[in-house]
């Protein structure tokens, strides 16, 4: 090795692993004091995105149980009242079975019936009168109350809509109703607009382009490909956020022709139209610049993504507006109609309650999914103060030994001087 002293080498290498120290130090400072790993996108890129979605996850999951939470109260409110409704009604039957009597006089029936008109009034103004958060809680018929759950994506999303029957003299409870349940489907799914053989081949080829400065990306078919072959091309294709799939066209029993249809699914939006030539965000199916020696059927229009979740249809109630206790037949006649809306009733409350269960499960699901989640997102970006504190100590030896070894790189060309002597 020669002496020279136009550029200490030595002394390059040493300032350079000693910033690097610094820099690692530096870091290790950082995670100690802030107690997060990621405190930058330069500190793990690929982690960060992944936390930063599991926390959006994790927030929404939060505001759900709350959503959950309040839905139950309004289903509590609705119960309480209707537990009133079932007490005026068990004094109505008291005064309709004693106005069944034939012993009383007109005057102790009409009596009788202006208690139990005024006990006809007031079900409807409790039915009028009872809100939750300034909103009326009976006659929510039509598009309902929607109680909102999710994780902040459509797959992980439910609505659960809550409708409360009409309550009024003319309408007392609810039977008869039914629950239906719907899935949730996601958006941006091609399909053929009608069924075909699944014996039946094309050929010619598919271009996709994505975005508007995407690289267009060629499936190129074989001279006679069934539907699945040709979803199996797309995919194999590996195109970003491209997939396809076979799927039956739904008939069974006598009506079943086997037909199937061809699904084209994206994420992300990035596939609009599949027709027009070369424009943005679109797949172009070959029909102008690689036309198929058999034309594929013509894709239809992706549906919009839908929130599934459980929806109801009311039922009936008992009209008690026409009824009296002026006389004992007619006070037969009311007993009648009132047992059966103690009934209807008690059915409406049986909807509540199982509404009630529903979002309490609903709500224990979600606090569940979320105390996973926090607890993935801290292991992705929680410092793990065994390893930093071990990190500490050695960037810190690295450090003095660095500077350590800079100041000798720095002395070692003093020697030259001695040659010069």
């Amino acid at each position: 090795m020669s002496l020279g002293v136009l550029n200490n080498i030595a002394a390059v290498y040493a300032e350079n692993y000693l910033n690097t120290t610094q820099n690692s130090l530096q870091t290790t400072l950082q995670q100690l004091s802030s107690g997060s790993r990621i405190n930058s996108g330069s500190d793990d890129a690929a982690g960060l995105s992944l936390a930063d979605g599991l926390l959006a996850n994790s927030a929404a999951l939060t505001q759900s149980t709350l959503n959950a939470q309040q839905g139950v109260g309004f289903l509590q409110v609705a119960d309480g009242a209707l537990s009133q409704v079932n007490s005026l009604l068990t004094r109505a039957v008291t005064l309709a079975t004693e106005a069944s009597n034939g012993t009383l006089s007109t005057t102790q029936d009409a009596a009788a019936n202006q208690e139990y008109q005024s006990i006809v009034a007031e079900i409807g103004n409790i039915g009028a009168s009872t809100t939750f958060n300034a909103q009326t809680v009976f006659g929510t018929a039509g598009a309902g109350l929607t109680i909102y759950t999710g994780d902040s994506t459509t797959a992980g999303a439910s609505t659960d809509t809550l409708k409360i029957a009409a309550l009024s003299s003319v309408s007392i409870g609810d039977v008869g109703g039914t629950i239906s349940s719907t899935a949730t489907t996601a958006g941006d799914v091609y399909q053929t607009a009608t069924a075909a053989d699944p014996a039946g081949t094309y050929s010619g080829a598919l271009v996709f382009q994505e975005g508007a400065t995407g690289t267009a990306v060629t499936v190129t078919l074989g001279n006679s490909e069934t539907l699945a072959e040709i979803a199996n091309s797309i995919n194999q294709a590996n195109i970003s956020g491209v997939s396809a799939s076979v799927v039956s066209d739904g008939t069974t029993g006598s009506s079943a022709d086997g037909k199937v249809y061809l699904d084209v699914a994206e994420v992300g939006a990035n596939l609009v139209t599949f027709t027009g030539a070369g424009a943005d965000n679109q797949v172009v199916l070959g029909t102008t610049t690689a036309p198929f020696a058999t034309s594929l059927p013509v894709f239809s229009a992706p549906a919009a993504a839908a929130v599934g979740g459980i929806t109801y249809t009311e039922g009936s109630g008992v009209n008690l507006s026409t009824t009296s206790l002026s006389t004992s037949a007619q006070a037969t006649t009311a007993l009648s109609s009132i047992s059966t809306a103690i009934t209807d009733v008690a059915a409406q409350r049986g909807y509540i309650g199982s509404q009630v269960n529903t979002l309490n499960a609903a709500a224990n699901v979600e606090t569940t999914q979320n105390t996973n989640i926090v607890s993935a997102e801290n292991a992705v970006t929680a410092t793990d103060y065994g390893v930093a504190s071990s990190n500490l100590s050695k960037y810190e030896i690295l450090g003095q030994a660095g500077i350590s070894a800079l100041a000798q790189a720095n002395s070692v060309q003093q020697e030259v001087l001695k040659l010069l002597q």
